[in-house]
């Protein structure tokens, strides 16, 4: 057969195989007195594997690996790795899905890259005005996207999300933008807020990390003097209790 007839034959190009002469992976035949190569039978059946290994997603080195008759790996193990692969990308395919349905499903100016669980817990919350509601759910989403979130913290603190007092604990801390740094009402509020925190929520919150410092400063500088007050005192209170 000449080198068009076996590409046919097999269903690659002729280019292909030239490649594939080129990088090992089909012997080259001789050429008769006429200069056309020869292939045999036995060449279509080698083109033919290397067809369908490269259609089962291996690499050329893979392939030669499986090929070679000395020192290849074998063939069940090569497919059973890719199949693993696979299964990996699925995965990362459908958590990617996940998340753009979130994002498709979201009311107007959601745009942020929300996970399923998180996208999930936010939309459980009642809309509201209340500008330290909205600060919170920035703190959820930066603290996603420094890895520190997680399934476990959303669904500890999924029975708050649409809760009525949470709610109004908020508006609360709205109602000290302008208040001075020695209003009466800050220690009530921090301890009503720290009171309100379930336990399950303090499991799921990781470690401290390096950064923790500096994170809460930058927190504290969001909001008005009276406000910081009382978030610094629940960050103390929060600090004690998950050491306790």
């Amino acid at each position: 057969m000449r080198i068009g007839e076996i590409a046919a034959l097999v269903g690659v190009t002729t280019r292909a195989i030239r490649h594939y002469h080129h990088v090992g992976l089909l012997p080259e035949p001789e050429r008769r007195t006429n200069g056309y190569r020869a292939y045999s039978v036995r060449d279509a059946v080698q083109l033919a594997r290397v067809r369908r290994l490269t259609e089962l997603g291996l690499s050329l080195d893979e392939v030669r690996d499986v090929l070679a008759d000395e020192a290849g790996r074998d063939l069940t193990e090569v497919l059973e790795e890719l199949d693993a692969d696979l299964a990996r990308q699925e995965a990362e395919i459908g958590e990617r899905r996940e998340r753009l349905a979130a994002l498709l499903a979201a009311g107007p100016g959601e745009t942020e890259a929300l996970s399923p669980a998180l996208a999930a817990l936010l939309a459980k919350a009642p809309r509201t005005a209340s500008p330290s509601a909205a600060k919170d759910r920035e703190h959820l989403t930066l603290l996603e996207a420094a890895g520190s979130g997680g399934r476990a913290l959303y669904a500890a603190l999924g029975p708050l999300a649409d809760d009525p007092a949470v709610l109004a604990l908020y508006e609360r801390l709205d109602e000290l933008a302008e208040a001075p740094t020695d209003d009466p009402r800050i220690p009530a509020l921090a301890a009503d807020l720290v009171a309100a925190v379930p336990d399950e929520v303090f499991a799921a919150i990781p470690a401290e990390g390096p950064a923790a410092t500096g994170f809460q400063e930058a927190l504290l500088a969001e909001y008005a003097p009276a406000q910081a007050q009382v978030v610094r005192r629940v960050m103390a209170a929060f600090a004690h209790r998950s050491r306790g």
